[in-house]
């Protein structure tokens, strides 16, 4: 499967926040996240496992009861159920992978 960033759109999440779906399937999926400075992901958890990669920017990461502040080149990894969220200190933009697809995204 091939999915190129013309063909795909974007979506206004509000609040400084938009996100591209990427390539999916039952299994897994790819989403890209950008923020403007300020912006916030608010704390939140899903059943989903987590797997986010900092394209650029830098944020300040929540994790269960960790902070750290995150830039480009790092990895986070979010266990199913376990609460998390962000503030974008320096504009940026994140790479998230989900298992399984979120489903939620695609309606």
């Amino acid at each position: 499967m091939f999915i190129f960033h013309k063909e795909t759109s974007l979506e206004d999440l509000g609040n400084g926040v938009t996100r591209r779906i990427l390539a999916h399937d039952g299994k897994m999926m790819a989403v890209e996240v950008n923020f403007e400075e300020g912006a916030v992901g608010p704390l939140h958890n899903h059943p989903h496992e987590q797997l986010t990669y900092v394209l650029s920017g830098e944020f300040e990461f929540t994790i269960g009861e960790e902070k750290h502040i995150v830039t480009k080149g790092d990895t986070l990894y979010k266990k199913p159920g376990v609460m998390h969220g962000c503030v974008c200190l320096k504009p940026g933009t994140l790479l998230d992978t989900f298992t399984p697809v979120r489903e939620d995204f695609l309606k």
